[in-house]
């Protein structure tokens, strides 16, 4: 039988997607189902004091008004509403708790009617007052308040001496703005009321449990009586990490109304949800004339809400990448009257990252040295902050292999050499680096005797091909066809699995589904060595495989019993086993996936047009499980790159502290026009250490660089250096 993992194996899910059999959350029916609509605050701080939705009641088929005056029980703990990925300390912001507004876009009221487009209606009919407060929406009006996040990274030597005494020195500072998932599928929750207070809850997530943990904590009810299911996710990378406010709100409506209830937030009201936060990112780099560091230094100052403290890791990555003599890095924080932050593809690293290679491109410069030649001279091979090797690392063959394939020495030095027609041409490049992590999952296994296998785990898929990862492991560890295999998953009943995000989950329920598997193989050992006359006498579990139905002995496979054969004799018709991924400790080495990124731009010279006409992106991220699917991630990850260096970019009006482009007409991203030739390559990385499979996660690891190789691409093209993401024309013409 062909091997699965490692092979382009299309998507398991790809049918019922394409046919429209795959349910999302704003899609389960129920026949007393009503309809929620949330209306929203109209400024960012102060207090409700008023109500009025008389006119809204007064509507034919609106069922009730919920509001923070007549909301069913809540908690009043900030342990009840603290999820699995909430920021440590601070408040977690809670819906329709009281009468503070603390953001713009929060919710003040539910309608709930017989149907939408009543609910819609009367809810433009509720009449709210509000007394103001003064606000804060700005990060760089607050940057000088800004207080200091504890992060574990250590400065070695004196930085502040090095510099001054370096013969070659860059400072610069490079700003991030706030910017937003916009998924295709909108926030949404069906929530299903059952004898009892129980419910059933159809949202939109990352992590089922997560959010059935949640839920039950805000309403203080017990686990049982809570069930969440999120089989189909239409995109989340980060936005569905935390429970989002419409759970709340449908789950309230729900138990006042003892019936089904259904919120969908609207375009605009996800503009009230999390974001990557807008960063201004400082480096200051010292070297010697050979390309040598000899300091480092990166300041973050991000934004974050009045009542968390979110943030990540934007400062380690020049520890992860480069050799430097001394190295400082600080992250600041600025409280702002906004929703908390949240994680958005590689949270920390891709603004992180952005300012650290933009700020070696522009180093190179000042040396005048090939941009690829001063990485190299920098490489490291240890974690430098917490001087580790690498468990592996071949960023060096990334560099080699995707020069090649772009053609890197056909490059000219100076900016504005190369042209085509009336574009400049430039090219620049930058490195990528992301955690390697993973995390404890379980995953439940039941093999039928008639060669059926159905795999389960809570985790989720939010479209980066979990169902397709998994049937492959268990196809290749079962020896069964992957059409004999159904995968269950996205049900909070299902075996333990935490939120899915960090790049974790397929490493980490590959390995759950093996260790499974194992126990199945050794339990169909046992009973096919007790069968008269047994082939397989003598052999331990670890000298048998299954394979093409069968247990054979991996050294002579001519000794083998059919399974059939195996669960028959035992008298079975399926046999069940569960169990988790088990990870070691390793404090000896530090786990990195790595990237280089080379890109092509080509620029109208009188209009300042830029267009992304090449990217090559070498990646080296471990056993890659599914070719096909882990180079839509990368290519998934360099669209969002150039969405990120050209287009996105939440416009907020700091008079009236709210978003006035929330809308994705006037929020600009990258569309089929914008994208053009991708090149993806998987340098072979093998990884003893990490894992027993080799795995690392290839989530993250496409965005990080891409917006620092298109910046310097620009500044190679037109020599005009932009340091404010996106690169606007108006900026490049200005």
């Amino acid at each position: 039988m062909t091997a699965r993992i490692g092979s382009a194996t299309s998507r398991v899910d790809g049918r019922a997607k394409v046919t429209g059999a795959a349910k999302y959350a704003a899609e389960f029916a129920a026949p007393d189902l009503a309809y929620g609509i949330v209306v929203s605050a109209t400024i960012p701080k102060g207090r409700i004091t008023s109500i009025d939705a008389s006119r809204a009641r007064a509507v034919g088929g609106v069922i009730d008004v919920i509001t923070h005056t007549n909301r069913v029980r809540m908690a009043d703990k900030d342990d009840g509403y603290r999820d699995e990925v909430a920021p440590e300390g601070g408040s977690p912001y809670r819906p329709l708790y009281d009468d503070r507004v603390h953001f713009n876009f929060q919710p003040v009221a539910l309608v709930v009617a017989e149907d939408e487009d009543t609910a819609r209606y009367a809810a433009t009919l509720v009449d709210v007052k509000y007394q103001a407060e003064d606000f804060a929406t700005d990060l760089h009006a607050r940057r000088e308040q800004a207080f200091k996040v504890d992060k574990p990274i250590k400065p070695r030597g004196d930085a502040t001496r090095a510099l001054a005494g370096a013969p070659v020195r860059h400072d610069a500072e490079y700003g991030v703005p706030v910017e937003y998932h916009n998924p295709m599928e909108l926030f949404a929750s069906t929530v299903l009321w059952r004898d009892g207070g129980k419910l059933v809850v159809h949202d939109k997530t990352q992590g089922v449990q997560n959010v059935q943990r949640y839920v039950c904590g805000v309403f203080e009810l017990k686990e049982d009586d809570v069930q969440v299911m999120s089989p189909f996710v239409g995109g989340a990378f980060g936005s569905g990490l935390r429970p989002q406010y419409q759970v709340v709100l449908a789950a309230m409506a729900a138990l006042k109304l003892k019936r089904a209830v259904r919120v969908v937030l609207s375009r605009a009201q996800m503009y009230g949800l999390c974001y990557r936060p807008a960063t201004i990112e400082r480096l200051a780099i010292g070297a010697n004339r050979d390309g040598g560091l000899t300091a480092l230094t990166h300041e973050a100052i991000a934004m974050t809400s009045q009542h968390e403290a979110f943030s990540r890791n934007d400062i380690g990555w020049g520890d992860v990448l480069y050799t430097s003599e001394t190295s400082r890095a600080t992250h600041r924080l600025a409280r702002l009257d906004v929703p908390t932050p949240g994680d958005m593809r590689a949270p920390g690293a891709a603004s992180g990252v952005y300012g650290l290679e933009c700020a070696m491109d522009e180093l190179a410069v000042a040396l005048k040295m090939d941009p690829l030649a001063l990485r190299l001279r920098c490489y490291s091979d240890r974690d430098q902050d917490k001087n580790l090797p690498f468990s592996s690392k071949r960023l060096r063959e990334c560099y080699q292999q995707g020069a090649e394939a772009f053609g890197w020495s056909k490059r000219g030095a100076e900016p504005r050499s190369m042209r085509e027609g009336r574009e400049l041409v430039g090219w620049g490049m930058a490195s990528g680096a992301w955690e390697a992590m993973q995390m404890p999952f379980a995953s439940r296994i039941v093999m039928t005797a008639n060669g059926q296998v159905e795999v389960a785990s809570a985790t989720s898929d939010i479209g980066t091909g979990t169902y397709t990862i998994m049937a492959q492991v268990a196809a290749d560890m079962l020896g069964v066809p992957l059409d004999s295999i159904t995968v269950k998953l996205g049900d909070s009943t299902l075996p333990k699995a935490p939120v899915e995000g960090g790049s974790w989950t397929a490493a980490s329920i590959s390995h759950a589904i093996v260790n499974a598997a194992g126990d199945i193989r050794a339990e169909l050992l046992t009973i096919a060595q007790a069968m008269p006359g047994s082939p397989l006498l003598g052999l331990t579990a670890d000298e048998v495989t299954l394979a093409d139905g069968a247990v054979v002995a991996i050294a002579d496979r001519s000794r083998s019993v059919a399974m059939a054969d195996v669960m028959r004799h035992g008298g079975m018709d399926r046999i069940e086993k569960e169990r988790g991924s088990e990870f070691k400790e390793d404090d000896k080495h530090a786990h990195n996936t790595h990237a280089a990124i080379f890109a092509e731009v080509k620029i109208d010279e009188e209009l300042g047009v830029v267009r992304v006409t090449r990217i090559v992106n070498a990646v080296a991220a471990g056993r890659i499980l599914n070719t096909k699917t882990a180079s839509s991630q990368i290519m998934g990850g360099v669209v969002m790159g150039i969405g990120m260096a050209l287009h996105e970019e939440a416009r907020i009006d700091h008079r009236f502290g709210r978003i006035m482009n929330a809308n994705i007409a006037e929020y600009h991203m990258p569309v089929n026009a914008d994208v053009h030739d991708i090149q993806v390559i998987f340098v072979e990385e093998e990884d003893r250490i990490i894992n027993k499979m080799g795995i690392k996660g290839l989530g993250e690891i496409g965005i990080v660089g891409v917006p620092a190789a298109i910046a310097n691409a620009v500044y190679h093209a037109t020599g005009k250096r932009v340091r404010d993401l996106p690169i606007t024309l108006d900026k490049l013409l200005g």
